[in-house]
C-alpha cells in the first residue's frame, strides 16, 4: 500500500469505499425498510403521521444506500427480514428498532419501552415470527411504493 492519503490515489487505484454512496445527516433518525412489504411500508406511514417535526428520514433496503447499510452492519441484502434503524449514529434491529423509533416520537409513544422488559430472545422469536410471515399476513408489493412528493424529500438512495 501507498503512504499517501487516499484522496491523493489516481481514482483507479482507490480503494473500494464500504459507506453508503450518499451522506446522511445523522441528527436524523434513519429507517431502513423493507420496500415490497406491506407491513413495512405501513408503519413508515405511521411515522410519517406521527412524526410532527418530520426528522425522520427514510430509505428502502433494496437501494444501493438501504443495502451498503444493511452491508455496514451485517446484515443480509438478500432477504430483509428486520429494519433497520439508525438514532445518533446507533444502529437497531428487530424489535429494538421499533422501540428505537417509538422513542423518538415521544409521549405516549414512548411508552414501547416496556417491550424493552422482555428478554432479549424472547422479543426476537416474536419478531422473527412476524418478520418470517410478513408477507403471507400482510402481502407484498410487486415493486417498492413511490413516496409521494412531499415525502421525497425525506427518502434517501
Amino acid at each position: 500500500m501507498s503512504d499517501l492519503p487516499k484522496s491523493n490515489w489516481p481514482k483507479s487505484n482507490r480503494p473500494k469505499s464500504t459507506r453508503p454512496p450518499e451522506p446522511f445527516d445523522a441528527r436524523h433518525p434513519l429507517i431502513v425498510f423493507d420496500g415490497v412489504c406491506v407491513l413495512c411500508s405501513g408503519f413508515v406511514r405511521v411515522v410519517v403521521r406521527l412524526d410532527r417535526q418530520s426528522r425522520f428520514r427514510f430509505a428502502t433496503a433494496q437501494s444501493p444506500f438501504g443495502q451498503a447499510l444493511f452491508s455496514k452492519h451485517g446484515l443480509r441484502t438478500d432477504s430483509y427480514e428486520t429494519n433497520l434503524v439508525l438514532v445518533d449514529g446507533v444502529a437497531f434491529t428487530r424489535l429494538d428498532s421499533f422501540v428505537a423509533v417509538m422513542s423518538e416520537l415521544g409521549w405516549p409513544w414512548r411508552a414501547a419501552r416496556v417491550l424493552l422488559l422482555l428478554p432479549r430472545p424472547l422479543r426476537d422469536w416474536l419478531y422473527d415470527r412476524i418478520a418470517k410471515n410478513r408477507y403471507a399476513l400482510f402481502g407484498r408489493k410487486d415493486s417498492c411504493e413511490v413516496p409521494s412528493a412531499e415525502m421525497r424529500e425525506r427518502f434517501l438512495g
